[in-house]
């Protein structure tokens, strides 16, 4: 079975797309294993693709992850060059609202309308729905007077604060790296005003039952990346160092902030 490889998460402009093709090819030459890259672009449902028995190297979000039974294979995790996050395989998610607003807290930002991407994600939705908790009260249960979604992808969480749908959204910290390196004028509008704890980054995996060896010949090309000088372009314009090891184990924070929340009686961000 010839495997694919898939950025669907982070295919959030053309030229983040024809990176990812491009460092998928050369991880299909270095650790000789033949990957077919596919688009599988939205509204096609993400666990559609996760349950693919052909995966090879695909991103997956570390929440549906930690709950997929059997859990896939993962292989490594991008390591972003943004310094933000100390050089390690993590992310978070940027709240953001319009650059023009006003809104210079969150809390300015109670009382209006939030959006959020798919209740499957962990940075549309789960660390948002978290990082609320913190601010809310027993005289004051719900912080949004609206709770808009789902809108499916970051894009779209993107274009509903700049239009003026809602006032403030989720945005995955390193797909909102990925738009200000290759389109800074699509986000010059908006401003980040908090950004929830770090997570582990969502992983590249493979599909459970692919064989240990070729997962370590996809693993090793990938852990050798950061010191190849022949795709330090490619990591460059994927905003990028290379790729770290990570374990399945790694990604349960996700669940444990869920349980969090819904112990709390908060099932959403609203």
């Amino acid at each position: 079975m010839r495997l694919v490889a898939c950025a669907r998460m982070y295919n959030v402009t053309p030229a983040a797309r024809r990176a990812w093709t491009a460092l998928f090819a050369w991880l299909s030459e270095t650790s000789g294993v033949d990957l077919r890259v596919i688009d599988h672009p939205a509204p096609a449902p993400l666990d559609q693709l996760w349950r693919r028995p052909d995966m090879g190297c695909v991103f997956m979000c570390g929440w549906p992850f930690s709950r997929a039974v059997p859990r896939p294979r993962p292989i490594a995790a991008p390591v972003p060059s943004a310094g933000r996050h100390g050089g390690r395989p993590v992310y978070a998610t940027d709240l953001i609202v319009r650059r023009d607003s006003g809104y210079r807290r969150l809390e300015d930002t109670f009382g209006g309308r939030i959006a959020w991407t798919v209740d499957s994600s962990h940075s549309g939705f789960n660390a948002p729905r978290h990082h609320l908790l913190a601010f809310r009260t027993a005289g004051r249960p719900r912080l949004y007077r609206e709770s808009i979604g789902p809108l499916v992808t970051p894009a779209r969480a993107l274009a509903s604060v700049l239009d003026g749908t809602a006032d403030v959204a989720p945005m995955d910290s390193y797909a909102l790296d990925l738009i200000r390196r290759h389109e800074p004028d699509r986000v010059a509008g908006i401003a980040v005003i908090a950004t929830t704890s770090t997570a582990p980054i969502p992983p590249l995996v493979a599909a459970h039952d692919l064989d240990a060896a070729t997962g370590a010949k996809l693993r090793g090309a990938l852990l050798g990346a950061g010191d190849d000088p022949g795709i330090a372009p490619v990591l460059a314009d994927l905003a990028l160092s290379g790729f770290a090891a990570v374990t399945a184990d790694d990604y349960d924070l996700a669940e444990s902030w869920a349980r969090d929340a819904l112990a709390a009686g908060y099932p959403r961000p609203e």
